[in-house]
């Protein structure tokens, strides 16, 4: 039998449901996600650190839990909020139930509750601090809103150090190596450099606390910016390792968190979304080409500025080429004097869509192009 569990936003609203992985009180910043599939790479993004994660899709679990398709070495959601958990999973590949993982794992989580008003909660109010309460977690209301609004938010957050590598390592190109690669890990998902490698291309992925020295050690052809938690405004050392890479022509090519650092360096600025971009199903306009991509996204800060629009930098002009049409959000910028480009949004997506992995064959052209 599952035991009584709660879900208290930091506007004082509680939604009650059942206990679901583990037991216990977990803290965070609610936040949905709109895929319907993938809950598997959602769950192990790094960049989900630290966040209550709700999904809008009401049956998960499905497929069960495999040992394949984890984007890291754990679960780094701080609670997991579904509506209808598959009580018996079906997959070829699946080794164990969802909730079994998550429990194995200490994620605490909550099932049985209506997850699309709190979606449309989280909507009209915005991403906010919450908490999960369940077992021996379990206190007075006005305890447990206590609890949650005594807990950091996000914004001024510096997390890609609680996410980074400990030690350098190397993913090695398949066939044969055409360019290295040296990845900053703010929060790296597996399929990035596996995406690289696909291509031809090593990949040495080092922590975040890297010098630019070692970063450049052995002459890389390209410098990689990975995707990670937190509020890029804390970022600075990784902008100033951006800035070194600009100033020494290095090609450079940064994801989601990536683009926000990428933007920083050359002068722009972030803030915070109010409920951010997170799912499988955003749309993303290229203002060079005039095409349009379904992304995958997680973000909840973003680039000041308007898509398609040309600004000056430091590092000479830079095109804010590509723009969410939902809510004209700067998607992606291209510098014009340096070889750099990033995006929002995630073409390594293992879930899916696959709309711009072709991305990568960009980057790999720029690095050809020294």
């Amino acid at each position: 039998m599952r035991s009584e569990a709660l879900l208290v936003l930091e506007d004082g609203t509680v939604h009650r449901g059942e206990s679901f992985g583990a037991t216990g009180r977990t803290l965070g910043e609610a936040v949905f996600t709109t895929g319907m599939t993938g809950y598997q790479e959602t769950l192990t993004d790094p960049s989900y650190h630290r966040q209550i994660v709700v999904a809008t899709a009401p049956h998960i679990g499905n497929t069960g839990w495999n040992d394949e398709d984890d984007e890291s070495t754990r679960i780094h959601v701080a609670g997991y909020v579904v509506r209808d958990p598959a009580r018996t999973p079906s997959n070829w590949r699946s080794r164990r139930t969802l909730d079994d993982e998550l429990e194995r794992q200490g994620v605490v989580g909550l099932a049985g509750v209506d997850t699309r008003a709190v979606t449309r909660r989280l909507r009209e109010h915005g991403s906010m601090r919450a908490g999960v309460f369940s077992g021996d977690g379990l206190a007075t209301e006005r305890e447990m809103l206590g609890a949650v609004r005594d807990s950091p938010e996000m914004a001024g957050a510096d997390l890609a150090g609680a996410v980074t590598t400990a030690e350098p390592y190397v993913v090695a190109a398949e066939g044969t190596r055409r360019f290295s690669v040296a990845a900053l890990d703010l929060g790296i998902k597996a399929n990035t450099p596996r995406m690289l490698a696909q291509r031809g291309i090593e990949t040495r992925v080092l922590p975040s606390t890297t010098t630019l020295d070692e970063l450049l050690d052995g002459s890389p052809d390209g410098v990689f910016l990975s995707n990670g938690p937190g509020d890029p405004a804390t970022a600075d050392h990784a902008v100033e390792l951006t800035r070194g890479v600009l100033e020494r022509g290095v090609p450079l090519f940064g994801i989601c968190f990536g683009n926000q650092i990428l933007g920083r360096a050359l002068g722009m600025g972030t803030f915070k979304l109010r409920y951010g971009h997170r799912g499988i199903n955003v749309p993303v306009y290229d203002h060079t080409t005039g095409t349009v991509a379904i992304t995958s996204q997680n973000h909840g800060f973003a680039l000041t500025g308007t898509p398609g629009e040309h600004v000056d930098s430091p590092f000479g002009r830079v095109h804010l080429s590509h723009g969410c049409p939902n809510d004209d959000v700067v998607e992606g910028v291209t510098c014009t004097s340096v070889p750099a480009f990033s995006v929002q949004y995630h073409p390594e997506a293992a879930a899916g869509p696959h709309d711009a992995a072709d991305l990568f064959d960009r980057f790999a052209a720029l690095m050809g192009g020294r």
